[in-house]
């Protein structure tokens, strides 16, 4: 449907999206829009009315104004079919003198929605000619433009970053109750600002969007996250969009998200690392022995020194275009609990399409064919990410790491301090 709505717009040269056909893109992306009922006559705005029964908001449909209201092309709270007419012939009057009539092209109908109990904020994603898109998460409603309480990411976001983006507004201390006022469901709304990433990622060819307001309220509302206006501004269709600023972060690298089985039987996944993997990553390092931690490290680091929170910031924000790190995934199909067995790490060379390659398997899930599989399937990222070299150094005790660099290829030299493994990819 997505892409229906896009290519007929660009096909009669429109960049501006209707707010009914923005609504309907953020529904496909997940995001609850409050219901819009088109009406091209007034007695057709009567109709709908009663279908969703009053009170009720009459907007402007419009396929070339962007800002309602600057042209009186938003009545809320209308009570009666007398005042549904009244809006529809006062919006198209309006128009016409302020715009032209060749501006107005009917008019949405939507329940009245109380926003009293609520928050509005605003969501929102334009182009940055440095940074390519960027998203903005702020307090919102008409006078937006007046508080300016907002902040900017760069996507793609986690809920983890999400949750960091409302953190720097100032409308994030009521978010979380105030005054006797219940919480909002951040969680929730974490949620949402991820899709909202994954769609401006997904669909180059929007320009803009703006979710305002998004009106957020408490956990148990009826209406807990609901877009009341949204706006989506398209690039030409003339545009090439391999010419546009690309993202400043590369989006999660899903292609390299792949099952396995252990050979006890057991299913695991082995996925590149996310942010949200610290919890995991702290359970990883307590199921270490020393003996692996030295192998790993060439010294031994304290559990303290592992799982302190700043290292593993560094270890789960990775930069995939620097640097590919995987974690095997165990998921437990009593509790659904996740486990870490085994994570490697591909550190690219600034500069070189060389990188080195660093392992570690959790002591009770060793000799199961995890350290093997890990690196084959790093090797073939190396591969697909267009690598020349991937190498390592090994200490002399390690026999089982050079034994598993030998099986799938590498060629180990010995020097006095470590064994040197080399693998050429474009042999």
């Amino acid at each position: 449907m997505v892409d229906e709505i896009i290519q007929a717009a660009q096909a009669h040269q429109r960049i501006l999206l209707t707010e009914f056909e923005s609504k309907q893109i953020l529904s496909a992306y997940g995001i609850a829009t409050v219901a819009s009922r088109i009406a091209l006559t007034a007695e057709e705005a009567v109709a709908w009315a009663e279908a969703i029964g009053y009170p009720v908001v009459v907007k402007l449909l419009s396929q070339t104004l962007t800002h309602k209201t600057d042209v009186g092309g938003v009545k809320l709270n209308l009570q009666d079919p007398a005042a549904v007419r009244q809006a529809f012939d006062a919006i198209a009057t309006t128009v016409a003198e302020k715009a032209g009539a060749e501006h107005f092209q009917g008019v949405t109908v939507q329940p009245m929605i109380n926003r009293e109990d609520g928050y509005e904020v605003i969501v929102g994603s334009s182009l940055d000619v440095q940074f390519g898109p960027v998203i903005l998460f702020g307090a919102g409603g008409q006078l937006v433009e007046i508080f300016k309480d907002s902040a900017v990411a760069l996507p793609p976001l986690n809920t983890t970053l999400a949750r960091r983006l409302m953190e720097q507004t100032k409308i994030y201390q009521a978010l979380q109750g105030v005054r006797g006022r219940p919480p909002v469901d951040l969680a929730e709304l974490e949620k949402l600002l991820v899709r909202f990433s994954q769609l401006i990622l997904e669909r180059p060819q929007i320009k803009e969007i703006d979710i305002n307001p998004l009106l957020v309220d408490g956990v148990h509302s009826r209406y807990p996250l609901l877009a009341l206006d949204a706006r989506i501004a398209l690039h030409p269709a003339d545009v090439d969009l391999s010419t546009l600023p690309k993202p400043a972060i590369r989006p999660y690298p899903s292609q390299y998200v792949k099952p396995w089985t252990m050979r006890d039987g057991t299913p695991v996944t082995i996925r590149p690392i996310r942010p949200e993997d610290e919890p995991l990553m702290v359970q990883f390092h307590q199921t270490l022995s020393e003996q692996s931690v030295y192998f790993r490290y060439f010294h031994l680091l304290k559990l303290s020194q592992r799982i302190a929170h700043e290292r593993l910031t560094r270890i789960c924000f990775v930069d995939y275009d620097r640097e590919m790190a995987l974690v095997v995934d165990c998921k437990d199909p009593a509790t659904q609990q996740h486990e870490v067995l085994a994570a490697g790490r591909l550190s690219r060379f600034h500069g070189h399409d060389e990188a080195e390659f660093a392992m570690l398997v959790s002591d009770p899930y060793q000799r199961q064919g995890l350290g093997t599989e890990l690196l084959s399937q790093l090797i073939q990222i190396g591969r697909d990410e267009h690598l020349t070299r991937i190498t390592a150094e090994i200490l002399h005790e390690n026999k089982p790491m050079q034994r598993v660099c030998e099986k799938v290829g590498f060629k180990l030299r010995r020097t006095p301090d470590v064994v040197k493994a080399e693998l050429r990819l474009t042999e």
